[in-house]
């Protein structure tokens, strides 16, 4: 992951909750906006660098990993848990304890046995692959995977979610022919430019990250040496992806991984500081490092290309940039609360559950705010950033009908409750930006 600036998040208790933080130049920052929204917090008993959620954010969270799941397995990904231990000959084996150990936890004793908190899921899926004899016809073959993988940061450059000890990670790796590489390179990137399209994310641009002056091979190299062309083959293949996508790319030395050369998907925050949040990398190392194999056409024995990619990146850092990206007002999709519904009075608090108990069996999640929380006015602002509000008096209630107010101040002509809600579950289901189609201006 790129580095970010040594910010630390604010002390617990340094917790606004009227309005949203924003930086000294007026840019959101997540840190403030999530603990402003009761997203997520921070403990100094749980320790720097591993924040948690709170019930809204876990709810934006949740939401975010089906998406991302839905979207895999229509792609043809299948998706595995793995455990996010494993013996350290693992990862001597991989490549990681020789190129990356200065960012892994220490070893612990266990049987006899050391064992590691995984900084990668890649050795694993290499051994589930393994695992089975594979056959050309089985290929490529999509393994996916919201796992878990610890890294050592330096406490100077942990930073709310955007840098942190523990990683929930997008991650897949398709395991493929040599002359398929290209395509599942190219399709990676295209599932990566939908998954933003629906989540509102801009990227800033395209890297093409190679190995830098460090060489490979050899004693202290930064990178490994491979078989002879593995380098200058993963470029092409990465090439050739970007180039039949028509994305425009900028090709840096220094920035690969060790095993192999990859495209970096780049945003900013708000500060318009650079970070990695998608990557698709090509890897012909680790298929040889573990002895993995297909058997092909002609019934000899041939080794597989290994393509690394992830969509979104970490859960942390991609609802990081999300709730900077939008404030807190998410896509209605995403939001925590995607229907608030407020009743006048309490004379119309029954209809008002009712109306919120049949949107919830609608799958919307939907809320109640009652008077007790203070007058409508209040509560109106008070839900501002909910995508779709309505209010409930008498008249409303005799009509058995609702109107809309939406988050952007259009509003919805009242329809039957039945009809309301298809509308709005057809919004929702369709995962966009868009907060509705055919409602009045303000």
């Amino acid at each position: 992951m790129t580095a970010m600036p040594p910010e630390m998040p604010p002390p617990p208790g340094d917790h606004p909750r009227e309005t949203p933080g924003q930086t000294s130049d007026g840019a959101p920052d997540h840190r403030r906006v999530g603990r402003a929204l009761d997203l997520f917090d921070t403990d100094p008993l749980m320790g720097a660098g591993l924040p948690y959620w709170l019930p809204d954010g876990a709810t934006v969270r949740h939401t975010l990993e089906e998406y991302v799941r839905d979207l895999e397995r229509r792609a043809g990904y299948r998706h595995v848990y793995s455990p996010v231990l494993g013996k350290r000959e693992l990862y001597e084996i991989s490549g990681h304890w020789s190129h990356y150990s200065d960012d892994m936890f220490p070893p612990m004793e266990l049987g006899g046995e050391q064992v590691v908190l995984r900084p990668s899921l890649c050795p694993h899926h290499a051994l589930i692959y393994r695992s089975r004899t594979h056959s050309y016809r089985e290929l490529p073959l999509r393994i996916a995977e919201l796992g878990g993988m610890y890294r050592a940061e330096r406490s100077g450059v942990l930073g709310g979610l955007t840098r942190v000890r523990s990683i929930q990670l997008n991650d897949a790796h398709i395991f493929c022919t040599p002359e398929q590489a290209a395509e599942e390179a190219y399709g990676a990137l295209e599932l990566i430019g939908r998954a933003y399209a629906a989540l509102g994310i801009r990227p800033v641009r395209h890297r093409l990250s190679l190995p830098g002056p460090g060489g490979t091979g050899g004693t202290g190299a930064s990178y490994v040496a491979g078989p002879e062309g593995m380098w200058e083959r993963a470029a092409g293949v990465l090439r050739e992806a970007l180039e039949r996508a028509g994305v425009a790319y900028e090709a840096e030395e220094g920035e690969a991984a060790f095993y192999g050369p990859k495209i970096d998907v780049q945003i900013a925050d708000g500060a318009g500081r650079e970070a990695t949040l998608s990557t698709v990398q090509v890897d012909f190392h680790q298929p040889e490092r573990f002895g993995l194999r297909y058997i092909g056409a002609d019934g000899a024995r041939h080794r597989p290309v290994m393509v690394h990619r992830s969509v979104i990146g970490s859960m942390e850092r991609a609802m990081a940039h999300l709730i900077e990206v939008h404030g807190g007002a998410f896509p209605a999709w995403l939001a925590p609360t995607q229907l608030t519904v407020l009743p006048v009075s309490a004379a119309e608090l029954a209809p008002a559950a009712e109306l919120v108990r049949r949107a919830t069996d609608q799958g919307v999640r939907a809320e109640l705010s009652g008077p007790e929380h203070g007058t409508l006015g209040a509560r109106i602002r008070g839900g501002r950033l909910v995508p779709y509000q309505t209010v409930i008096g008498a008249r409303e209630a005799a009509a058995g009908q609702v109107a809309l107010r939406l988050r952007d101040g259009r509003r919805v002509p009242g329809l039957p409750v039945e009809e309301l809600l298809g509308r709005m579950g057809g919004v929702i289901a369709g995962r966009t930006t868009a907060l509705w189609e055919g409602a009045e201006g303000k």
